[in-house]
């Protein structure tokens, strides 16, 4: 079956394509398949973390949380994270200096309790539930998981996180509508602070799954009619001083026609250019195949191009130089 994020799974389809904000028609590459076969295969892979120097990836598959390091150019056979395994963890994300991972889960928040649920509309879903955590590097392995404080875990359906260089931490959780925003926790003094709502885009849709730039210049998401059943389409905005510019729709290159694949889960690769994200899109097959077309189509449905989520890349270099011309 096909795998959506969690957030968007229990919350029973409330999103659809944006239509109030621009799009753009410049040459953009195809989007590639990030390493098919080793880490993009048949289980359904999403949300990939790097590490600064680009040779580790941290990413999810299911309930669990797996790494695969590249060693003379190819992609190790991918593991589960130390610290995961045993509750349902996802999202993971990078500090951009490596120095510690935050990731989602309904792991309990004292030891002993039950998974963390999620109150939807009344109805209480057990173990479905997401807070964010933070786990620290140490040395060349990883310390124990901490919970985040209430500034941060103000709901138990909070995902998505996403870490500027200052400590800044993005993530998504719903109103009282149970529309999913994109809100913001500041890190200082050694602490976080309130979340914010990040007004960006239409206020009426719903915006989720941020992808920061390390120094907050940017911001690829997602956004949708709140009122409808898709995940919507990526967009980036561009800061400007104190608020976030107009988002530009990422195009059809990216978000596919209408209706034809989902995508989510932005991630900024570790070259600050690259968007990384989760996307359920297959090759398109041109009609008739010869007998080599076929063997080579097969080999990749039993390898990984079966309809399922994979992770994809795609550069940002076209909206990045626009933006500094622009600018």
């Amino acid at each position: 079956m096909l795998r959506k994020p969690l957030w968007f799974t229990v919350a029973l389809g409330l999103y659809g394509a944006a239509c109030s904000l621009f799009a753009t028609d410049m040459p953009v590459d195809a989007p590639q398949v990030f390493a098919p076969g080793v880490i993009s295969g048949p289980a359904g892979e999403a949300c990939p973390a790097f590490t600064p120097d680009g040779n580790t990836v941290y990413f999810d598959v299911g309930s669990m949380i797996l790494v695969s390091h590249r060693e003379r150019g190819s992609w190790s056979k991918p593991e589960i994270a130390p610290f995961s395994g045993q509750w349902l963890d996802h999202d993971p994300t990078m500090s951009p200096d490596g120095s510690y991972m935050v990731f989602v889960s309904n792991r309990p928040v004292k030891a002993g309790a039950e998974a963390l649920g999620a109150t939807i509309n009344g109805t209480f879903y057990p173990a479905r539930g997401g807070h964010l955590w933070r786990v620290d590097r140490k040395g060349d392995g990883w310390g124990t998981p901490v919970h985040l404080p209430d500034a941060v875990n103000a709901s138990d359906r909070t995902y998505a996180p996403s870490v500027a260089a200052d400590g800044s931490l993005y993530f998504i959780h719903p109103d009282a509508q149970s529309v999913f925003h994109i809100y913001s926790s500041a890190y200082a003094h050694g602490a976080y602070q309130p979340a914010v709502l990040v007004a960006v885009g239409d206020p009426a849709a719903t915006t989720h799954d941020p992808a920061i730039a390390p120094d907050q210049s940017f911001m690829v998401f997602n956004s949708a009619d709140a009122k409808a059943g898709s995940m919507g389409d990526f967009y980036i905005a561009f800061r400007e001083g104190d608020h976030w510019g107009k988002p530009i729709d990422l195009g059809e290159a990216v978000n596919g026609k209408p209706g034809k694949w989902s995508q989510w889960g932005a991630h900024i690769g570790p070259d600050h250019r690259t968007l990384y994200y989760t996307s359920d899109r297959q090759t398109q097959l041109n009609y008739p195949l010869t007998p080599e077309q076929a063997k080579a189509a097969l080999a990749r449905m039993q390898s990984w191009d079966n309809g399922t989520d994979n992770i994809w890349y795609v550069s940002l270099a076209p909206w990045l130089d626009a933006h500094h011309r622009e600018g």
